[in-house]
């Protein structure tokens, strides 16, 4: 696969990267339901056949369950991929998650993760979310300090505002943006992109098939029969009116998707690759099938045509 260079590190990273939220597994307020590990792990390494060189993690992920099978995955593999992992987000005894960025808690939650991952440094760490908002300029400060001390390559954020990341940036570079992006979501376009793209902070996009609605495998009867524990049940994404517009894009994805011979999912991923401020694409997979139906979406190129019908039916949508 292509690379890109990452923001302002030394990391050539391919346009697409394993997500491991997913394979967290259920019993917690963002999982997935039920997963099997086994089928986790054969993921991770067809993610790597094919040439993916990183793997995008979270510590509150099954509550360290997906660092974990990360870990599992990557014995006695030779040529490693890139880990990227997030803070942040913390859990008690009963599982449940608060947000925290204070210094110390972000230190022990770095240790944690190298154990977890059984890594001695972490090649990208990024703060999950900026909450509580008072305490950014005191996470990013124990960011930055964990990166001097070698205990992590790289800094990043995600899901930060604009000013957000001007009020880290005062403190220390920022490496790279994870953003929400995909064609339900296109909220960044405004402001966040053209910042980063001004700055030089990489983009790695999440959640680039809205959380699976526009691979073309969705439908109303598998949304009905997703486990308790599937956190998209309680998603607005998941219901009316918002599914129907959805469903609609859908569609489209497919027509273009039966052009190309690929499934509608890479298309969804290749319209995230094409705006020249995306750096990568984080692709999550839970069965090896599916990283072989997903890999390919970052050699699809679309056509001006097809961009064009693709925005003509966004914006339609979005004036309603």
């Amino acid at each position: 696969m292509n690379t890109r260079r990452l923001g302002n590190s030394d990391l050539y990273i391919t346009r697409v990267g394993f997500g491991a939220w997913a394979i967290g597994g259920g019993g917690w307020e963002f999982g997935w339901g039920a997963q099997d590990d086994q089928e986790s792990i054969a993921a991770i390494r067809a993610a790597l056949d094919t040439g993916i060189n990183w793997i995008d993690t979270a510590a509150v992920y099954g509550l360290g369950h997906s660092e974990e099978l990360v870990a599992r995955a990557l014995e006695g593999v030779r040529e490693r991929p890139y880990v990227f992992t997030k803070c942040g987000m913390v859990w008690d005894e009963q599982g449940k998650i608060s947000h925290r960025l204070r210094a110390d808690s972000i230190r022990r939650e770095c240790e944690d993760s190298l154990r977890r991952l059984k890594v001695d440094v972490i090649d990208l760490y990024q703060i999950h979310w900026p909450d509580p908002a008072a305490d950014i300029e005191e996470g990013w400060m124990a960011m930055a300090s964990l990166k001097e001390e070698g205990k992590v390559r790289n800094i990043g954020v995600s899901n930060f505002s604009v000013s957000q990341m001007r009020k880290a940036q005062s403190i220390a570079p920022i490496t790279s943006l994870q953003p929400r992006y995909s064609l339900v979501h296109r909220d960044i376009e405004d402001k966040i992109l053209p910042f980063v793209v001004r700055e030089r902070i990489g983009v790695i996009a999440y959640s680039p098939m809205a959380s699976g609605l526009l691979t073309g495998a969705m439908t109303r009867e598998r949304i009905a029969g997703l486990p308790l524990d599937d956190w998209r049940k309680r998603h607005a994404d998941f219901r009316e009116p918002n599914l129907s517009r959805n469903f609609e894009l859908v569609s489209l994805l497919q027509m273009i998707a039966k052009r190309h011979g690929r499934a509608p999912g890479e298309v969804a991923v290749a319209w995230v690759l094409s705006n020249p401020a995306v750096t990568a694409a984080i692709v999550g997979a839970r069965r090896s099938e599916q990283v072989r139906d997903l890999s390919g979406a970052a050699g699809l190129r679309l056509s001006a045509g097809e961009l064009a019908a693709i925005e003509a039916m966004s914006f339609a949508q979005a004036a309603r």
